[in-house]
């Protein structure tokens, strides 16, 4: 059988979902296509059978899938891959009550396979993940930054306060407009651009062109892997409920903390 990847339809496809599903992995709807949410729930799969995690079913992991649900369901790798593909739409719905569900709808699988591919499928990095966009755009789109008295001092310039902001790598306008917060995690600053350009294999590609981390797929990679450099901390925190400072290791400081502990509570709940 040939190789099944993203973009693929047909009845082969349909076999992969209904497997997958069997399983415990959540491929979404039983349609034929090979989507965001089938290719979710198999690198979730993938992970938790130690497979290489490319999103593709190719030899190895046709075979996999063969693989009695048992013998799955006994590993620990397969119950949290398991969280990953409990986590829709409609459960993302009520901890998102003010959210339009289109919105939810539309970015939700460029999340979950960020989530999958950064191997962040434990029930708290999946929290820690959707609290985190609740506390920094509550519509679940990524957005840019917009004017406010943090950012921009009464009759100056757009983003003129993070100008000289040197924390941030800026070096004096325009570097405080450009570089302001965009995507699901608000990424802001020359040097975050930066380094988180190249860490996802773009180059130059986010100094040359910001907007680019409005683009859905790249802002949940970079919500994926801004929360994946900051795991071990975040975890600390949140298994001591410490969840000012978990909020405070992606944020820096506590804006949206009330939000943010709304969603995770109400997450650990629909989750349990």
């Amino acid at each position: 059988m040939p190789s099944l990847r993203k973009g693929k339809s047909g009845p082969e496809v349909v076999k992969l979902q209904e497997r997958l599903q069997e399983l415990g992995f959540n491929p979404g709807k039983i349609d034929g296509v090979f989507g965001p949410i089938t290719q979710a729930a198999l690198l979730a799969f993938q992970k938790a059978r130690g497979l290489k995690t490319d999103g593709i079913a190719g030899p190895r992991t046709l075979k996999a899938l063969e693989a009695e649900p048992e013998a799955l369901a006994s590993e620990p790798e397969a119950a949290a891959g398991g969280v990953l593909t409990q986590v829709n739409a409609a459960l993302v719905a009520k901890m998102f009550p003010f959210t339009p569900r289109s919105h939810i709808d539309q970015y939700l699988p460029y999340v979950l396979k960020a989530l999958a591919e950064a191997q962040l499928t434990d029930k708290s990095m999946i929290l820690m993940a959707l609290a985190t966009i609740r506390a920094e755009t509550e519509g679940f789109e990524p957005i840019s930054e917009g004017r406010s008295r943090f950012n921009t001092s009464p009759g100056g310039h757009p983003f003129d306060r993070y100008d000289h902001r040197r924390d941030l790598g800026n070096q004096g306008p325009p570097d405080g407009e450009r570089f302001r917060g965009r995507g699901f995690v608000q990424l802001t600053g020359r040097d975050n651009y930066q380094k988180y350009s190249e860490a996802l294999g773009l180059g130059d590609e986010l100094l040359e062109n910001p907007e680019r981390a409005n683009d859905p797929e790249i802002a949940a990679q970079l919500l994926a892997k801004f929360l994946a450099d900051r795991k071990d901390q975040i975890r600390a925190a949140l298994q001591q409920d410490n969840l000012k400072r978990a909020r405070q290791l992606v944020n820096g400081g506590t804006h949206g903390l009330e939000r943010f502990a709304e969603a995770y509570y109400l997450g650990q709940q629909l989750l349990a």
